[in-house]
């Protein structure tokens, strides 16, 4: 069974945040952490992996996608901290 993920990248601590959806997260991760994507995440230097979760299909990824993009900064700040209160990077808890 094929896994999705949505993410959530930043540069630091209450920072610059960017919202993507994945069906391979590490190496989805690793393209920005080696700032191999032009746009956003390179420009801000968005490197931590700081949130993510995984689906069953990409519909369900794609709807929780968006849906976090129209929330405001103060509720995806939240979600964040829900699980990641000082803004860790995650990218070792899911490399194989």
């Amino acid at each position: 069974m094929r896994q999705y993920y949505i993410y959530i990248m930043s540069n630091k601590k209450n920072g610059t945040i960017y919202v993507g959806v994945t069906n391979d997260l590490v190496r989805r991760v690793s393209e920005h952490k080696n700032g191999l994507v032009e746009g956003f995440t390179k420009k801000h230097a968005l490197k931590n992996l700081v949130y993510f979760e995984p689906f069953d299909s990409i519909e369900g990824a794609i709807v929780r996608e968006k849906q976090l993009k129209k929330w405001n900064r103060a509720w995806k700040m939240r979600l964040i901290q829900q699980t990641n209160m000082d803004w860790h990077d995650l990218f070792a808890e899911i490399v194989p």
